[in-house]
């Protein structure tokens, strides 16, 4: 049999193909599934003596690659004509300066880091909709019908009383607990929507990184552990942060983190800056998606992406990051 892998070699070697049509030829001829001499090879392997067989698939491989390679070669001769002649170089023109290149935003770089030090701790990656209906990004979260929230000062509501752009990416979480089982350990990142007045501090969308471990024996303590290790690998082994007592309708108890930063100019002075909002689950959001509070115990937390990279990167403005300005994006 190895004779006619040769035989086949020499062939397709002598083939001309200088047309689609050829080229079309070409491929059934050798390579059509049902009547290609290649595919009726492959078809031979199993005949073949148990001994042989290694080495004939070899080269039935390597038939296949050279067959492949000719039809490449002609389209990439059919996009590009003039790529199989002599280049005609004038070396005597000036050269041509190279365009300038991209960055990568620095939301996406603050996002990619938080994702690494997360997924490095057991947390998976969870996407959902950006469009939400209020029992996802309200009711289900444990949300009172009268909470400020729900207000059009603060939500974009597509449909009033129904259908919003979400606020959170807390509504991931719900769809996750109603999907499947306990336990799990995810971070949910994305753009989230606030009908807010645009000014230095606040715009009308940003994104955000939550974060939710569930299962049985899950405490604070674990909460401020995992925490304390993600503040380091952000900002330093050296860091300084502190828990609030704070409130949200979809944890208790619940706290606020702020992390000490230093005043440049040297010294003892300095300020606290919130960096994210945690705490335990509240037991009426596992009742809402089915899971057992008696049994399951579980914390959360969420940060803002753009807060995280204004600390890190000494931006005191959050509409720079959308303004799209090259000599500010030039700088990552």
């Amino acid at each position: 049999m190895l004779e006619s892998v040769d035989e086949i070699q020499q062939e397709i070697e002598s083939e001309t193909i200088d047309s689609e049509a050829s080229a079309e030829s070409f491929r059934i001829k050798y390579l059509g599934r049902k009547s290609g001499k290649i595919s009726d090879l492959f078809k031979r392997i199993q005949h073949v003596e148990p001994g042989d067989r290694a080495d004939f698939g070899r080269r039935v491989n390597e038939l296949k690659e050279r067959a492949e390679a000719r039809l490449d070669a002609f389209d990439a001769l059919r996009e590009h004509p003039g790529a199989g002649e002599e280049a005609k170089l004038d070396l005597t023109l000036p050269g041509r300066r190279p365009g300038p290149r991209g960055s990568i935003h620095p939301i996406t770089q603050t996002l990619e880091k938080i994702r690494s030090v997360l997924e490095r701790f057991g947390f998976f990656v969870a996407e959902g909709p950006e469009i939400e209906t209020d029992w996802y990004n309200f009711t289900a979260l444990n949300f009172p019908p009268d909470h400020p929230a729900r207000d059009m000062q603060d939500t974009f509501f597509l449909e009033p009383g129904r259908v919003v752009l979400r606020t959170h990416t807390s509504p991931v979480q719900i769809r996750l607990m109603e999907a499947q089982p306990p336990p799990f350990r995810v971070i949910v990142p994305g753009r989230v929507y606030r009908n807010e007045a645009i000014s230095y501090k606040s715009f009308c969308l940003f994104h955000q990184v939550e974060g939710l471990y569930v299962d049985e024996h899950v405490t604070f303590a674990d909460l401020k552990h995992v925490l304390h290790l993600f503040a380091q690998a952000m900002f330093g082994d050296d860091v300084r942060m502190r828990f609030r007592p704070s409130f949200f309708p979809f944890t208790e108890p619940s706290a606020e983190v702020d992390i000490w930063w230093a005043d440049p100019s040297g010294g003892d002075r300095g300020r606290w800056l919130e960096i994210l909002g945690c705490g335990m689950v509240d037991p009426n959001v596992f009742e809402a998606v089915g899971v057992d509070p008696e049994r399951y115990t579980g914390y959360a937390f969420g940060m803002g992406i753009e807060r995280i990279a204004m600390l890190q990167y000494g931006i005191d403005d959050i509409r720079t990051f959308y303004e799209n300005d090259i000599r500010f994006l030039d700088q990552f």
